[in-house]
């Protein structure tokens, strides 16, 4: 199935498995390469040495292209890009708007550069910086989102901008891909229906929790890091929105401190750090105190399994999942799918 995205990044087929924190590794990423769509590495979860290491493990079990999710705001953004240059890895994507001198050496090197949008207004921005394309999340997708749903937000995007557009935000299967290449984009990103996959290293207790999940089985809360947030209804989740203000911070500066340990990031690197994502986003100096639990507590429920103390991402398609396909079967029953049901729209 071609499509710009296709061509673009030299895949097989309009799919790309997004850059998850702590789900999208190695592993994940060469199976969803070798299944013919576009797998990407979650690097901001990952020092400078592991993004090394998890880059090498990649090549190593496939010669298919991938990408690296980064952080434009990161003390070492600079150096991880030149490791991409280095690596001749083939997209880079941004959950922030890298800025402008970023997209121009990435592409003067031959690396596509696809930043995540949650606004038209975004996508234009990044577009006239000259990214090669932009994936767009409405409000349905997990993790950090937007109010708007994808079906609206999809098409106000591609009215705005000439580049290719990936859709996210409600995607698990080939009646989406069909739906979102009828709009007009060039594909679909999906997240929680690739975490819930074989070859996906999320423990199967916790893949078993999201499978038990209904259609009302997510929320959006400001309370894990003061941004809008799509988890699964969790107790530990509940007792966050009854926790007070003064509690949520000293919980979040506990786990900053947590989190520097497991990064090796020295407290002025933390802070330049936290300045930079102040400064892009807007943010009180709360609200920056509390970004640091996003982190420490994904890994708690996504890497140690703990559903009692850990925090789960999720998109609202977790309501329609009931199964843990392999990497390959995903890619293949979403394409066939698509493409049955494009035939059925003409016949």
């Amino acid at each position: 199935m071609k499509t710009a995205l296709t061509r673009l990044v030299g895949v097989e087929h309009p799919i790309v498995q997004t850059g998850m924190g702590w789900v999208a590794g190695p592993r994940l990423v060469s199976a969803t390469a070798e299944a013919g769509a576009l797998g990407i590495l979650a690097s901001a979860t990952m020092t400078f040495a592991e993004l090394e290491a998890a880059i090498a493990e990649v090549k190593k079990r496939t010669d298919k292209p991938f990408g690296v999710n980064l952080r434009a705001d990161a003390v070492d953004a600079g150096d991880r890009v030149d490791l991409l240059i280095r690596e001749g890895v083939r997209v880079a994507s941004f959950a922030l708007a890298p800025r402008k001198e970023m997209i121009a050496k990435l592409r003067d090197h031959g690396v596509v550069v696809i930043p995540s949008v949650g606004a038209a207004r975004h996508a234009e921005k990044v577009a006239a910086w000259g990214a090669d394309a932009v994936i767009v999340q409405g409000g349905e997708g997990g993790g950090h989102t937007g109010g708007v749903a994808t079906t609206l937000l999809l098409p106000s995007v591609l009215d705005t901008v000439d580049i290719p557009v990936v859709a996210a935000g409600g995607f698990f299967d080939g009646r989406g891909l069909a739906a979102a290449l009828a709009y007009g984009a060039a594909g679909i990103a999906m997240g929680t229906r690739f975490l819930l996959s074989k070859e996906s290293t999320v423990p199967d207790d916790v893949k078993r929790l999201y499978l038990e999940q209904g259609l009302t089985g997510t929320v959006v809360t400001r309370r894990v890091d003061g941004l809008p947030h799509r988890v699964l209804r969790t107790d530990l989740v509940d007792r966050l929105e009854r926790a007070g203000r003064i509690r949520g911070l000293l919980q979040a500066a506990r786990n900053a401190l947590r989190f520097r340990s497991i990064t090796g990031l020295s407290p002025a690197a933390m802070l330049r750090e936290g300045l930079a994502m102040k400064h892009g986003n807007d943010l009180t100096w709360s609200q920056l105190v509390m970004a640091a639990n996003t982190p420490m507590l994904l890994r708690a429920g996504l890497v140690e399994g703990r559903t009692d103390a850990g925090v789960l991402a999720s998109g609202q398609v977790v309501g329609l999942l009931d199964d843990l396909p392999t990497v390959a079967e995903i890619v293949a029953g979403t394409v066939g799918q698509a493409e049955e049901r494009l035939r059925g729209l003409v016949s």
